[in-house]
């Protein structure tokens, strides 16, 4: 038997490939990881697909969601104790993959809720706060919001203006935020200020006097989520609505730190949701008597999104295992971070170009999902300030 005629036998034998997950990573899942999985996507594909473009253009966040977010046991779902599911970090991140499948927005409702306003009250709340809040933001009851970004720079969290002030055992809040995801939904805002102690987080209750926030509604990317600018005019907070153990810009940083994780694994999602719709449709559309898929143009162009994804599909999964082993720190989260939204929006772009005409249609995804993942590429950290935390890392200098 010949060397070829070998290899060909073999590859007769060899099982046929997912084109959505070349190097099986759904095998290297725990059979409780398979089924977080699993329920999700089946959530996505039943309820949120239906309705999500619809809700993009509307410029609407599907708010009759989130109970069955809650039911799911997606709301703080990282989290140990006070209602919340505590898994793992790779199932978390496979939640995040599974929303992100239907809209960036959706995993970024479920995002912030969860890594931007319930952890911090459960790393550095009282135990009084997790018991008064916790529970009801599992529950959807009560939704968060993460005000760290303000208005003249969102890359520089050190030059913060917004300010707090001790009045007797008050505090007096003045400043504002801008971009803030859930911001005119939000029942409850974690808000990071300066004070003379240094930079304390603030939850800041919706209805207090002067707080007020406004929702950014002009915008062509993340129609399906609430963006807005929150608003502090000497806002009286009580001690009891200070977090304790949140003391300087270390706070607030590794609540991103958990976010960003998050989103390394849900552009996957939407990378995904992107070459599944060109396959079938160069598989289908005929120029010059053939397929595209049969041209060697589009060949290459689909391998190299497979390429893409993979190598982002296994440097999540490999991050989440160094996050359940307790091996994960903020430098690998930037490498994930720029490599998988880079992929996600090239591949995007690519998908949206390979459908030519029909590109801009509504009836297709990748053109959503490009302008979506405009906004998360910049968000949670761009991607010059995730390249800037690699090289610091590589050469011990700071080049911000």
């Amino acid at each position: 038997m010949t060397a070829s005629s070998t290899g060909s036998a073999s590859q007769d034998r060899a099982p046929e490939l997912d084109p959505l997950d070349l190097y099986g990573v759904r095998n290297m899942l725990s059979d409780d990881e398979r089924m977080v999985q699993d329920s999700v996507a089946r959530f996505v594909d039943e309820q949120v697909l239906p309705i999500i473009q619809r809700c993009f253009e509307e410029h609407r966040f599907p708010r009759e969601l989130v109970p069955e977010l809650a039911a799911l046991g997606l709301l703080g779902c990282s989290l140990e104790g006070y209602g919340c599911a505590g898994l793992n970090g790779v199932s978390y991140g496979l939640i995040c993959q599974e929303l992100e499948r239907g809209d960036s927005g959706l995993r970024s409702f479920v995002s912030v809720q969860t890594s931007l306003c319930m952890y911090p009250i459960h790393r550095f709340g009282s135990e009084e706060q997790k018991q008064r809040f916790l529970p009801r933001m599992a529950r959807g009851e009560l939704i968060g919001c993460f005000g760290l970004t303000e208005p003249h720079g969102g890359s520089d969290p050190a030059n913060m203006r917004t300010h707090a002030r001790r009045r007797g055992r008050d505090w007096v809040l003045s400043g504002s935020k801008m971009w803030i995801t859930n911001g005119t939904i939000a029942d409850v805002a974690v808000v990071w200020a300066r004070t003379d102690e240094g930079i304390r987080g603030f939850l800041v209750e919706k209805g207090w006097k002067g707080f007020e926030a406004r929702e950014i509604e002009r915008k062509f990317s993340l129609r399906a989520s609430i963006t807005a600018a929150l608003f502090f005019d000497e806002v009286v907070v009580p001690e009891e609505n200070v977090l304790p153990e949140a003391l300087g810009l270390k706070a607030p940083l590794s609540c991103l730190t958990q976010a960003r994780y998050g989103i390394t694994w849900g552009v996957i999602g939407a990378a995904q949701a992107c070459l599944a719709q060109v396959l079938d449709y160069t598989k289908t559309r005929v120029l010059f008597g053939r397929p595209l898929a049969q041209t060697q143009a589009i060949q290459i162009r689909l391998a190299d999104m497979a390429r893409r994804i993979t190598t982002a599909q296994l440097l999540s999964l490999q991050l989440g295992r160094m996050k359940d082993r307790g091996e994960m720190t903020p430098v690998h989260v930037s490498l994930a971070k720029w490599n998988n939204c880079r992929m996600a929006l090239d591949v995007a772009r690519d998908c949206r170009d390979m459908l030519g005409g029909a590109g801009i249609s509504a009836e297709y995804v990748p053109i959503r999902h490009m302008l979506n993942l405009e906004s998360v590429i910049t968000y949670e950290g761009t991607e010059t300030i995730h390249q800037l935390a690699v090289g610091r890392a590589l050469t011990g200098f700071n080049a911000y």
